[in-house]
């Protein structure tokens, strides 16, 4: 009895884990999106043109956030975990990219044909229309992808204890601007 105690136990406190996991990726995302999301409704408005994006940058985020984590349940990066930390993100940053466009043009495909839409219809609807928009998108989620490595990185070197402490925990001692100006006196 006790061993199955400790296995629900375990299975109780990873399903956990994954979970705030998921919810601080989506987090990360829905500010990232949101973030964009506002920039083009002040440029459209700025034109005239009416647009009233109401949760999509939440949705996106969420659906985003799964994909992330199927990412890493897939392993997808893991293989040059041996190189430098900024090849190790960058690589990571460049894949997950790939994936999360794949995944996304996988997921409208299914929701267009679901809604009655043939896959033509739905991708030119996807893709804004030109390649140019694609990049740009490609590009943007390069650079949001980049500071989540970072931080995976940096927990995955430090732990989460020793991560928590560094964001959570006040900070001891002198700080390094305070430190340099005492040295130059």
């Amino acid at each position: 009895m006790d061993n199955k105690t400790g296995r629900a136990a375990a299975l109780i406190r990873k399903v956990s884990d994954e979970l705030w996991r998921y919810a601080a990726i989506s987090a990360y995302m829905y500010v990232c999106l949101g973030a964009l999301i506002l920039y083009k409704t002040a440029i459209l408005r700025g034109q005239g043109i009416s647009f009233e994006p109401y949760g999509v940058a939440a949705i996106k985020a969420l659906v985003l956030g799964k994909f992330i984590l199927l990412g890493h349940a897939a392993g997808l990066g893991d293989r040059y975990t041996k190189r430098t930390t900024v090849y190790v993100i960058g690589y990571k940053s460049l894949a997950f990219m790939a994936m999360l466009l794949i995944l996304s043009v996988v997921e409208e495909i299914v929701a267009g044909i679901i809604h009655g839409r043939t896959i033509a219809e739905t991708l030119a609807s996807f893709m804004g229309g030109t390649l140019l928009q694609v990049i740009a998108s490609s590009v943007i989620m390069v650079l949001v992808l980049i500071p989540y490595f970072v931080f995976e990185e940096f927990r995955a070197s430090l732990g989460n204890e020793r991560m928590r402490q560094l964001l959570l925990e006040p900070r001891l001692g002198r700080r390094t601007g305070d430190q340099s100006r005492r040295e130059q006196d």
